[in-house]
């Protein structure tokens, strides 16, 4: 459910989630530590994802944060929503805990009409460990064609769904681009929990990372229920601020503060869109489109200044090399036209490693 902020409400949630997703002043100096700050950074778009990290990250380039990931310290899988996500290694298996028995009811009927049986994902998982073992990496094809050659179909849509249902079970991770690699070789930290314990820690680094947000954030962010969200946000709230917003309860970590916002460049799907089920503190409705083409779900760069999103951005090339064209709604002032090429270059330097 969307409820309307007022202009001003609007302007207090934008600033305090620049300050808390390290948007307005970089939240870390390591990009495992960037991640495990926000918990989950939406992932599907493999480059933008890594521009995601980078942004929030102090002299960061691109192959820092890509080396970061091919070591393990970041992976990327399907924790929440049936969607690719960055997520700190140690991080994955509880958050799996939590959602992929939910994930994998839903994937259940898909399964049986694919003819996929439980022997073939048990199948799936030990020749995956037998390859994938000792610290091996496979890309998607050859982790398939070890699949086929063990005795498992992976024709059709087979493959994708048994790889996802590796992911899933924790069996896999994906280390790079394209890369699996065996999620229990990936971890530093493993100890078991309760499930109380996880839910809490859920719901009190969601707020620590995306807040100021609400409940019905939480629950759409992670693909739970508000029943199920609801007592763990019960259990932390006096971990956590109260803010209210426009007569909406907001939760944010204790004593955040604004910075200030300035103008940014980010990336298609970043978290400061995607984390929340209500977006339009940062976009505003008439210009919803334009980001998210005929509500297709593919989420373009935007040009965010002072918190809202007033643009958008793209990377191109030609003879002169790569350029970055700016597609602002409305013309920009002088000012903000200057710190929009200033946040160009800082994302050059992070393309080229200068």
């Amino acid at each position: 459910m969307t409820r309307t902020l007022s202009a001003r409400g609007r302007r207090t949630v934008t600033a305090l989630r620049l300050a808390a997703q390290g948007i307005a002043r970089p939240a870390g100096d390591d990009p495992v530590e960037v991640v495990r700050s926000l918990l989950a950074v939406q992932a599907q778009d493999y480059l933008g994802a890594l521009w995601s990290v980078g942004l929030r990250t102090r002299g960061a380039t691109e192959r820092s944060v890509e080396d970061a990931h091919r070591a393990g310290g970041i992976v990327r899988s399907w924790p929440m929503r049936g969607t690719l996500h960055f997520v700190a290694a140690e991080d994955l298996p509880w958050m799996l805990s939590l959602t992929g028995e939910r994930i994998a009811r839903s994937a259940a009927g898909r399964h049986r009409r694919l003819g996929l049986e439980p022997g073939d994902f048990a199948r799936a998982a030990d020749i995956a460990r037998d390859r994938l073992a000792g610290g091996a990496r496979a890309d998607r094809v050859e982790l398939l064609a070890a699949l086929r050659d063990g005795g498992v179909a992976t024709d059709g849509e087979r493959g994708i769904h048994l790889l996802g249902n590796l992911a899933h079970r924790g069996v896999v991770v994906l280390t790079g681009r394209t890369e699996f690699a065996l999620l229990a070789e990936q971890l530093r930290d493993a100890r078991p929990r309760e499930p109380d314990e996880t839910l809490d820690e859920l719901a009190l680094r969601y707020f620590h990372g995306h807040g100021p947000a609400t409940v019905r954030d939480l629950a759409w962010w992670t693909g739970l229920s508000l029943g199920t969200v609801r007592p763990a946000v019960d259990r932390v709230r006096d971990r956590l601020d109260v803010l209210e917003i426009d007569g909406v309860t907001h939760y944010l970590r204790p004593g955040l503060e604004a910075e200030r916002p300035g103008v940014q460049l980010l990336p298609g799907f970043d978290e400061y869109l995607l984390g929340y089920t209500d977006r339009s503190a940062a976009l505003s409705a008439e210009h919803a489109d334009a980001v998210v083409p005929g509500g297709n779900g593919l989420f373009l760069p935007t040009v965010v200044v002072r918190g809202e999103i007033v643009g958008l951005w793209r990377r191109t090339r030609g003879r002169r090399g790569a350029q970055l064209e700016l597609d602002p709604f409305t013309p920009l002032s002088a000012t903000v036209e200057r710190a929009a090429q200033a946040a160009a270059r800082r994302y050059e330097r992070f393309v080229q490693g200068a």
